[in-house]
């Protein structure tokens, strides 16, 4: 199969050579002014890159990547499933156009999805074809820059992940590190200066046919109820190349903070900066302050960015503490909230799923979400959680046998008298209440709830305890 789709971009007859990597982007290409065409004076000296972005390996990879990765379509409404198709006809129109700096990337697809705070996070959905070649971008650059990131920086980045940052986290506070710069950037990717981005991006890139190609997704717009409307700043989420993009601005974030010795940790746009007193804690957030708007032309919310001990910070639904001078973490009460939230949707007693799409779907989450805590001191918690979750079973199971009868004969089978039987199977009493009761505990008990096929967060979470 993966030898059919490598067809795909292997039968492209290439007007330049291929280069290797290195002379795709070491050495100095010296330019005047760059357009958003190409440079308008150039030597060859680095030149090459675009043509390793565009070699057969690396767009068939891209292609690959995309097609996994799935998604919805972009403004032209293609769909994933179309786009072997769309490519097996039109690759060489299309990568002759972005050679000869001709392509105009599509317009992203505005699309809002519900925030913790009730808000509304905007993304911008490319175009199938334009994931293809911004995967094709990101591919190539991911390995240049690699080395040149921070040891600080943890999001979007290969073999790093958000328990790495929550452990650097830990080691700073048991090193002393008591109080803490909690920093928002005010909307970071709807901010981002272009301007200022490609500066940085120029400083290592010097293909600038590759630095006009992103210039373009920068600029290429946004569509919003059928009206485009232009992106003159921003960097979209939604786009495989934008965390990357995001990474290398930020760097210049993180180069200042190193320089200055700071300890601190950043995941994506979310930055705690540790620090030992509550004053250099001020000191310090007042000249970050500075360097963020002054220097990177980004906005820092003042409301939410804030002077905290680390026992009030949340940093990637984490809180801290100490025992005996050692950092521990718990889960934040924000992402506590959160986890009942989508468990009582998942229960809900007038959504018509079966048990077994019941079960599957919460054993899918809690599976998910156990994981992704586990590094969290959280057996009180989960087993308060538990309690809940497990009435909220009874009482759809409770519903579900609906009719006098139905309930007489199910609470006889599982060994209620019959005369007591009849009484609740009579009763008046609301589903709720019904299902904290003695009757319903003793009959759908947590054991016959196990064997079942229901999975609980204490038991799953004693079982990825074990084995880390």
């Amino acid at each position: 199969m993966k030898r059919n789709l490598q067809k795909i971009f292997e039968e492209k007859t290439w007007p330049q050579k291929n280069r290797t990597e290195s002379e795709g982007y070491v050495g100095g290409q010296t330019f005047m002014r760059i357009t958003e065409n190409n440079l308008t004076e150039n030597d060859q000296v680095g030149y090459g890159l675009l043509e390793f972005i565009l070699s057969p390996a690396n767009l068939n990879a891209a292609f690959l990547q995309v097609k996994r990765n799935k998604g919805a379509g972009g403004v032209d409404k293609m769909e994933v499933e179309s786009l072997k198709d769309y490519l097996v006809v039109h690759k060489d129109e299309l990568t002759a156009s972005i050679l000869a700096g001709k392509y105009r990337p599509n317009p992203v697809r505005r699309v809002e999805i519900p925030k913790d705070n009730g808000q509304k996070r905007q993304l911008g959905i490319p175009t199938v074809v334009d994931r293809v070649i911004q995967q094709a971008i990101s591919q190539v650059l991911t390995p240049i820059y690699e080395p040149q990131f921070s040891e600080h920086s943890y999001g979007f980045r290969p073999r790093r992940n958000a328990h790495q940052a929550l452990q650097k986290c830990k080691d700073y506070i048991t090193g002393g590190y008591s109080y803490a710069v909690d920093l928002d950037l005010e909307k970071f990717f709807d901010k981002v200066n272009h301007s200022k981005l490609i500066e940085v991006i120029f400083h290592t890139i010097k293909d600038g046919r590759v630095v006009s190609l992103i210039h373009k997704y920068l600029n290429a717009g946004v569509q919003v109820g059928g009206i485009v409307e232009s992106s003159e700043r921003g960097v979209p989420q939604g786009g495989p190349l934008s965390p990357l993009l995001s990474n290398i601005l930020l760097d210049e974030l993180d180069k200042e903070l190193e320089g200055r010795g700071h300890k601190f940790v950043r995941y994506a746009d979310d930055l705690v900066i540790f620090c030992k007193s509550k004053r250099g804690s001020a000191r310090v957030m007042r000249s970050i302050i500075r360097f963020i708007e002054d220097k990177l032309f980004l906005r820092v919310n003042r409301d939410k960015s804030q002077v905290v001990p680390i026992r009030q910070v949340k940093f990637l639904g984490y809180s801290f503490y100490k025992v005996k001078g050692e950092g521990r973490l718990r889960v934040h009460p924000k992402s506590a909230s959160k986890m009942k939230a989508k468990i009582k949707e998942l229960t809900s007693r007038s959504n018509g799923w079966s048990n077994e799409r019941r079960k599957e779907s919460m054993r899918q989450y809690i599976t998910g979400w156990v994981n992704y805590f586990r590094l969290a001191d959280m057996q009180n918690l989960l087993r308060e959680i538990d309690k809940w979750y497990r009435r909220r079973i009874r009482m759809v199971i409770w519903k579900q046998w609906k009719r006098t009868k139905t309930k007489l004969r199910n609470l006889t089978r599982l060994g209620i008298s019959k005369s007591k039987a009849w009484e609740w199977a009579n009763t008046r009493k609301g589903y709720w209440h019904i299902a904290k009761s003695a009757i319903l505990q003793t009959t759908i008990t947590n054991e016959n709830l196990r064997r079942a096929g229901y999975v609980f967060f204490g038991n799953y979470y004693q079982k990825v305890r074990l084995k880390t």
